[in-house]
C-alpha cells in the first residue's frame, strides 16, 4: 500500500525570517504583501491577538494591541532559497519529493520502515538543517495526507506529527471534521454540500459515488475516493507545464507620465522574458494592462491589450511587442497604480530556426545566453535594457525589507571574533 506524507513549514515566510533574526523568535510577527500592503503570514503569536490573513496592515497597526507586532517586507529571494534547502535536506532522506508550493512538499514514504519515527526525524532535520519548523501528515493518499497535517498543525498534542493510514482513527477524525477542511472542498462546495445536509467528512464518505459525481463532479468523485484510501493522485514524475507567467506590481509612487509607465512596464517585460529563459520556454501570446487605483479616490482607468505574436523568449523582441500594446493602453492625465505583463501558448523553445522566422533566432539565442551569463555572474539586473530606467521610482514599498541572507554575498552575515 501507498504511504503518502505532507510536510509544511509553520508561517513559512515568518519562519524564514526568524532562521537569520533570533531576536524575533517568541515574538508576535507578521510579514506583509508586495508594497507593505496586507498580512500575508503571521505567527502564533500575531494570531493570537486577533491580525487576520489578508488584513490592511495600515488599518490594523493602529490598534492599541499590534503596537508590539513586528513587521517585515515580503523577502521572496529569500523565501525561495529556504524552500530550496527544505527540499534539499528531504529528498536526501526519502525515495521522492514532490514540491507542491513554496512551504509545502507530498513525501513518498512506501515501503519504509517506522514511518511514524522518521517523520519526527525529519521534522527535527528540516529544523536543524534549514532552520524551519514544520508539521507533516501521513496517510495513504494524498488527500489524507494534505488533512492529516492539518490536524497536526491544531492539535499541538500530536507534537507536529498526525499519521492517518489506519482506518480507526480516520473514522474518529472524519466523524469530528467539517467537511469544509478537506483540500479540493471549497466554500462554494462546502456550501453546497452543506445544503444538501452533508455537514462531516463522514457524512461526505458515506455518499453514494454516483451522486457525489453528479453533484460535484468526476472531481469531487476523486476527492471521496481518495478520502476513502484509495490513491487517485500518484506521484508526478515530472512537473506540469507552465500555462502561463505574469508579472505584475502596484507601484509604489503613482505613475504619472508616460516615462514612468513605460520604464515600470518595460522592467516587467524584461523580468518575464528571464523566466521565460530559465524553463527552457517562448511564449506565443502577449497581454499587457494598467489601471488607477479604485481606493483612493482618483477618476477609474483601466485597459488591456493583447495580442498573438511570434514564439519568443527575447527579451527585446518581447519589449517591442510590450511597448506597442502598451501605448494602446495609455491615457494622460491618470494616475497609475498597477500594471503588468502577461505570457501565455508558452511552448519549449525551440533547438533549431524557425521556418519564416523575422528574426534571426540563433543570433537571438546568442545575445539572450550572454545576457543571462552575466546577470547571472553579476546579479540580476546589471546588464539590462535602457527602457527599463534607472530612477525605478514605481519599485513596491518595502520599508523593512530584511537582508537576502542566503543569495546575495553582500548581504550574508558576518561572524565576528571577539
Amino acid at each position: 500500500m501507498a504511504v503518502f506524507g505532507l510536510i509544511d513549514g509553520n508561517s513559512f515566510y515568518c519562519a524564514a525570517e526568524r532562521a537569520f533574526a533570533p531576536e524575533l523568535r517568541g515574538v508576535p510577527l507578521v510579514v506583509l504583501s508586495n508594497n507593505d500592503g496586507c498580512a500575508i503570514a503571521r505567527t502564533a503569536e500575531a494570531k493570537a491577538m486577533g491580525i487576520k490573513m489578508g488584513e490592511p496592515w495600515h488599518l490594523a497597526q493602529r490598534r492599541a494591541e499590534c503596537k508590539a507586532v513586528e513587521w517585515r517586507s515580503s523577502n521572496y529571494p529569500l523565501y525561495g532559497d529556504m524552500s530550496r534547502r527544505m527540499y534539499e535536506v528531504l529528498a536526501a532522506r526519502v525515495p521522492q519529493v514532490e514540491p507542491y508550493s513554496i512551504d509545502e512538499m507530498f513525501l513518498d514514504l512506501t515501503g519504509l520502515p517506522d514511518v511514524e519515527r522518521l517523520c519526527h526525524r525529519l521534522r527535527d532535520e528540516v529544523r536543524r538543517i534549514a532552520k524551519i519548523p514544520t508539521c507533516v501528515g501521513i496517510g495513504p493518499t494524498k488527500t489524507i495526507a494534505k488533512l492529516a497535517n492539518r490536524i497536526a498543525k491544531d492539535d499541538v498534542a500530536l507534537n507536529g506529527v498526525c499519521d492517518l493510514r489506519g482506518e480507526a482513527d480516520r473514522t474518529r477524525y472524519y466523524a469530528e471534521l467539517s467537511i469544509s477542511r478537506v483540500w479540493g472542498i471549497g466554500s462554494k462546495t462546502a456550501a453546497t454540500l452543506q445544503n444538501l445536509g452533508i455537514v462531516s467528512i463522514a457524512d461526505f464518505i458515506k455518499l453514494a459515488p454516483e451522486q457525489v459525481r453528479d453533484v460535484l463532479t468526476v472531481t469531487g468523485a476523486r476527492v471521496q475516493a481518495e478520502l476513502r484510501g484509495q490513491s487517485c493522485l500518484p506521484f508526478t514524475l515530472m512537473p506540469p507545464p507552465r500555462q502561463g507567467i505574469a508579472v505584475t506590481r502596484s507601484f509604489g509612487q503613482m505613475a504619472n507620465t508616460w516615462g514612468q509607465l513605460r520604464e515600470a512596464v518595460a522592467a516587467f517585460a524584461t523580468r518575464a522574458a528571464e523566466k521565460l529563459r530559465a524553463e527552457g520556454l517562448e511564449a506565443g501570446h502577449l497581454s499587457v494592462f494598467a489601471h488607477t487605483n479604485p481606493h483612493n479616490g482618483d477618476p477609474w482607468y483601466s485597459a488591456s491589450r493583447a495580442a498573438q505574436i511570434e514564439p519568443t523568449s527575447d527579451t527585446l523582441a518581447l519589449l517591442s511587442e510590450t511597448m506597442r500594446l502598451l501605448h494602446a493602453c495609455w491615457r494622460p492625465g491618470h494616475r497609475y497604480f498597477k500594471a503588468g505583463v502577461m505570457l501565455a501558448n508558452l511552448t519549449p523553445a525551440r533547438q533549431q530556426g524557425q521556418m519564416f522566422a523575422t528574426r534571426d533566432t540563433v543570433k537571438s539565442a546568442r545575445a539572450m545566453a550572454a545576457l543571462d551569463a552575466v546577470n547571472a555572474r553579476f546579479g540580476r539586473g546589471m546588464l539590462r535594457p535602457a527602457a527599463t530606467g534607472t530612477a525605478m521610482a514605481w519599485k513596491s514599498r518595502q520599508a523593512q525589507h530584511s537582508p537576502r541572507y542566503t543569495t546575495r554575498a553582500e548581504e550574508m552575515l558576518v561572524a565576528t571574533a571577539f
